[in-house]
């Protein structure tokens, strides 16, 4: 059986994508690759490494993925900043889903910063 794609839509296999973002064996290195990681979150139903990439400002509480929201595919727009050595970027995306049964998709552009070294979502609009 051959290895399952990331669904963050890199082509790459999950487990030398954004897998190993997820299980905590590395982190991730721009912002886009960040937000990457958290639509593949939300893609496998992975609510604490969304939480744990959140910044702590605008961190919820806690978090719960609706279960009737499949992902579909993900489409990078732009990215301004959010390289290997910036503090802070943003990166515009559509993000495509089916909810019970009806396709749909969010557009979204989001802020990260780097704190600590690590990147952090911190809101969009």
């Amino acid at each position: 059986m051959p290895p399952r794609r990331c669904p963050c839509g890199s082509g790459l296999p999950y487990d030398g994508c954004c897998g190993p973002l997820h299980a905590g064996e590395r982190a991730a290195a721009t912002a886009e690759q960040l937000m990457r990681s958290r639509y593949s979150a939300f893609a496998v139903g992975d609510p604490s490494y969304l939480l744990a990439t959140w910044h702590p400002t605008t961190r919820p509480r806690d978090l719960e993925l609706d279960p009737g929201t499949r992902w579909t595919g993900l489409q990078v727009v732009s990215t301004a900043g959010g390289g290997m050595l910036a503090a802070e970027g943003t990166v515009e995306f559509v993000a495509r889903y089916v909810h019970d049964g009806a396709a749909g998709e969010q557009r979204e552009r989001s802020r990260f910063v780097r704190e600590g070294g690590a990147w952090r979502y911190v809101d969009a609009t």
